[in-house]
């Protein structure tokens, strides 16, 4: 009986923006939980806009900017090295916030000629309260990834500990810096990391044997 082929490497690229943490620690577990499932992962965090007065006015804010001050910021080509994509942002009334969305609008060339498409995309999320606009903040994140032509995987309810914390959408926390990314976060942005690099590497493998 042939030996079966290795199984192709992983990229995962988890591109995020987090003023006060909450998402930068979320971050942090999905690229840790998506390395342990054996991925190649760059983390990597959209640069701020906001000026320098705004963030020294907001003491978590600033800590935030000094402890994350260490990692890349995303450029495009993040993107194109990675088979999947996890983004990561704060509810802004409602929306993704646009540090994030800064850096998605500035792939318009690589959208043109594709480069972005047929890749694996997932989204997390933070609001300050329960009814923050979690959801919509993820739905508006994915009508990005449809005019990409991207690969959508979310988590959805396909772990029991999905019921705990109830968002099918993607990994979401309630609560500011002053809340800590409570075990029932943690545990679905380990599941949403899980379920994107299987998926990732089940395309990859489907598709390098079509090809050959």
């Amino acid at each position: 009986m042939p030996m079966s082929a290795p199984a192709p490497p992983v990229h995962v690229a988890v591109i995020y923006y987090s003023s006060t943490g909450t998402i930068a620690e979320l971050a942090r577990v999905i690229a840790d939980a998506a390395e342990h499932e054996g991925a190649e992962v760059r983390l990597r965090r959209a640069a701020e806009l906001a000026p320098q007065v705004a963030i020294d006015s907001n003491p978590a804010w600033a800590a935030n900017a000094r402890a994350t001050a260490d990692i890349l910021e995303a450029a495009a080509e993040d993107m194109l090295w990675a088979d999947a994509v996890i983004l990561g942002t704060p509810t802004r009334f409602g929306n993704v916030s646009s540090q994030l969305k800064q850096f998605l609008d500035t792939l318009g060339g690589h959208w043109q000629q594709g480069h972005l498409a047929d890749k694996v995309y997932s989204g997390f999320t933070a609001s300050a309260t329960r009814h923050g606009g979690q959801e919509s903040t993820l739905l508006a994140l994915y009508q990005t990834v449809h005019h990409f032509g991207g690969i959508l995987v979310p988590p959805g309810y396909t772990d029991p500990a999905k019921f705990r914390d109830g968002n099918p959408y993607g990994t979401s926390h309630v609560g500011g810096p002053d809340t800590p990314v409570d075990d029932d976060a943690r545990t679905a942005a380990r599941i949403q990391a899980k379920r994107v690099v299987k998926f990732t590497r089940a395309l990859k493998t489907g598709l390098a044997a079509q090809a050959g």
